[in-house]
């Protein structure tokens, strides 16, 4: 199997624009625990976590006048689409991250989580229906 056959799709990406409140409400309701930020374009230019706006908070910073530029990570780590998920499984246990956003000709397209990986891992067992 490979990225595409288990990343989450489709996916909302934030601007740079956006203000870091706005990412955790976006995180909050929906049930994420990161956002990629996109150009508009749809290249990745950063990633903004839980624990990115934890550590902002810590440092009593204004989630609302926060620009997510100011918190996220620039260094994403992404796949792309035809990525094995064994060399995503090794990429998440070497550089300890959760999620990673998935690519196509360098865009973003989807994103491939931890708990992506072990549904996979048991998915023979399981049927998807509907």
């Amino acid at each position: 199997m490979k990225a595409v056959d288990i990343m989450n799709t489709p996916i909302i990406a934030a601007s740079a624009k956006a203000s870091a409140r706005e990412v955790a409400l976006y995180m909050l309701l929906g049930g994420f625990s990161g956002v990629p930020i996109a150009d508009p374009d749809g290249s990745v230019i950063g990633i903004v976590t839980e624990l990115d706006l934890i550590r902002a908070l810590r440092a009593n910073k204004s989630l609302d006048s926060t620009c997510v530029t100011e918190l996220m990570s620039r260094n994403v780590v992404s796949v792309d689409v035809d990525t094995p998920i064994d060399d995503i499984m090794e990429i998440f246990d070497v550089e300890h991250i959760l999620r990673v956003p998935v690519t196509k000709h360098g865009k973003v397209v989807g994103v491939v989580s931890r708990p992506d990986l072990l549904r996979a891992a048991v998915q023979p067992q399981f049927m998807r229906i509907g």
